[in-house]
């Protein structure tokens, strides 16, 4: 079998279903399989798995066993040449898998490999390649000089070596990720996928990213940026400088400044509501249940065009491919307010996010 791909769910029944729906579409014409870990979830993604993707081989722990040890059950069931690890609340474009492994064959000593991720507003998500979170690189970040933090020398549609590739999506040869013996366990949540680039590029490999390639990654929807997120962050960080680093006055510092600036989190990170004007669908068929949510104008068209300011794109993945719902939203005026929420196939919800700070929305109709 040429590609695993291991998805750890924890209640996000609705994004994981169109991420699955992304995924199978993107593995067409490969040999491949789907592995979902289900870290315990009190919503209905379980039921929903079985029901709607008979063929994803689902792993239902009965514990949350966090980050790492979830991903890692999965690794233990893969049967692929290839891992990827992606999150549930990413959407892949259909060509996504067969490109990144043609774009694999050119390097002999490949570590992780990714492509290049945006939010639901079609932003760019600079942590789809970083720099080494040295003491010296994180105290600069938390400053306000986040250049050295992000490998900013290689562009976003561009391609390059660079160390730290982000876990919600990340591809590695299943030999290269035994061999460096995969996430580290002594990390729940976060800074397991620093670790992993590091460990990776400390056994002689170089990392890559592929920016050609797009993805959605709506993030923060397992987890909100709050000060629960801050101090496991940082909590993180001082697992990794202790495995990697030398103990210094200077990591010291970045662990207490850390913590100190977590306290000053009261809860999520406020974001301002985009203004909706008007609404858009762009699909060949009519729900009238959806329209009937919406208390202003209401549009159906077949051709994705340049919208109007604060206008909110619905676009129906039963009539557009998944690579063409990316496109749109990555090519969006950011500041003609144009928001996009997506309808999955065969479905009766529509959902999005707005911001990659807050949690996305699902609307039922």
């Amino acid at each position: 079998m040429q590609l695993s791909i291991i998805i750890l769910n924890y209640n996000v029944r609705y994004f994981l279903e169109l991420c699955l729906q992304s995924v199978e579409a993107a593995i067409k014409d490969l040999d491949a399989e789907i592995i979902v870990v289900d870290n315990h979830s009190s919503d209905e993604s379980c039921t929903m798995v079985k029901q709607n993707f008979p063929k994803v081989k689902l792993i239902e722990n009965t514990e949350n066993l966090g980050f790492s040890k979830g991903n890692n059950i999965g690794v233990q069931h893969a049967k692929g040449e290839y891992l990827c690890i992606l999150n549930p609340d990413t959407v892949v474009p259909e060509d996504c898998f067969k490109e990144l492994f043609e774009f694999s064959e050119i390097k002999n000593d490949l570590g992780l490999f990714a492509c290049r991720l945006i939010d639901g507003t079609g932003t760019f998500l600079p942590e789809s390649k970083r720099h080494i979170p040295t003491p010296k690189v994180a105290i600069k970040k938390m400053l306000g000089f986040a250049k050295s933090y992000y490998a900013t020398e290689v562009e976003e549609d561009s391609t390059g070596i660079v160390p730290i590739l982000v876990g919600a999506f990340m591809m590695v040869k299943t030999k290269v990720y035994q061999q460096v013996q995969g996430f580290d366990e002594d990390y729940f949540m976060y800074g397991e996928d620093i670790d992993l680039s590091y460990k990776v590029t400390k056994a002689g490999y170089d990392n890559m990213y592929y920016g050609p390639i797009k993805a959605i990654h709506f993030k923060g929807e397992s987890t909100l940026k709050d000060s629960v997120y801050a101090k496991r962050f940082y909590g993180a960080m001082q697992i990794f400088y202790k495995k990697h680093f030398k103990s210094n006055v200077l990591s010291k510092t970045v662990i207490s400044l850390g913590i100190k600036l977590a306290k000053l989190f009261k809860g999520h990170t406020s974001v301002e509501k985009t203004p909706v004007d008007r609404y858009v669908l762009i699909s060949d068929k009519n729900y009238p249940k959806l329209a009937e949510i919406f208390k202003k104008p209401f549009r159906i068209q077949t051709k994705i065009e340049v919208f109007q300011a604060n206008t909110q794109v619905i676009l129906d993945a039963n009539y557009l491919s998944f690579k063409q719902i990316i496109t749109c939203i990555s090519a969006s005026e950011k500041n003609q307010n144009i928001t996009f929420k997506i309808l999955p196939k065969n479905s009766n919800f529509i959902l999005g996010s707005n911001s990659s700070k807050n949690r996305g929305e699902v609307i039922h109709f």
